[in-house]
């Protein structure tokens, strides 16, 4: 009998099932114009007398930055910043001063836009006024209780003295320092434009 070959069964294949069809997801990009004003109010507190340069400073927007019809940064979002200027100041003349400027703002949904933004300055009040004032006083002080005790050269030997010990306290004193408070509104510019990606 005539022998036939016998064809071994394909194997079957395996076969992925076809993915669930997802809408890609759509988003605009909106671009947020150079010269806008960004409201903020402070939630770090800085101060020249223990600042650094290159600190962290963070910020509350205040108020919706809109472009258009849309909300491109919610009021609520946080400015991310730093410390860029810091000076002591001198105990009479100089006056201790602060610089911070904005570099980013992370949104709600975790996305960090970069910004470039104008330069908060802050000074403090100048000492040369309450300096003159404390040496004057020592003088008049001085010349006083001088006086009482000694007339007219007691007046004098006073007077110079008086002025002596004023001076010595204005040196020994502390600084005004330039701060910036928690809390405290501030307005900053953007020098730059920010493209802000939203869905749309």
């Amino acid at each position: 009998p005539e022998t036939r070959p016998t064809t071994a069964p394909a194997a079957a294949s395996a076969v992925a099932p076809a993915p669930t069809p997802r809408p890609d997801a759509t988003f605009e990009e909106l671009v947020v114009s150079a010269s806008t004003i960004l409201g903020l109010r402070i939630d770090t507190a800085v101060s020249s007398e223990d600042a650094s340069v290159e600190d962290r400073v963070t910020a509350t927007v205040t108020r919706d930055i809109r472009v258009g019809d849309r909300v491109a940064i919610p009021t609520g979002a946080t400015a991310h910043g730093e410390v860029t200027l810091v000076e002591r100041g001198g105990k009479v003349k100089e006056r201790a001063r602060l610089g911070v400027r904005f570099t980013s703002i992370a949104l709600g949904n975790g996305t960090r836009v970069p910004i470039d933004t104008g330069e908060i300055l802050r000074e403090g009040a100048s000492a040369a006024r309450e300096s003159t004032a404390k040496i004057g006083g020592g003088a008049v002080g001085g010349a006083i209780i001088g006086g009482i005790i000694g007339g007219k050269k007691g007046a004098a030997i006073g007077s110079t003295g008086g002025a002596g010990a004023g001076t010595a306290a204005v040196m020994a004193g502390g600084r005004n320092a330039a701060t910036l408070e928690a809390g405290e509104a501030v307005s900053v510019q953007l020098t730059k434009p920010a493209a802000v990606t939203v869905d749309r």
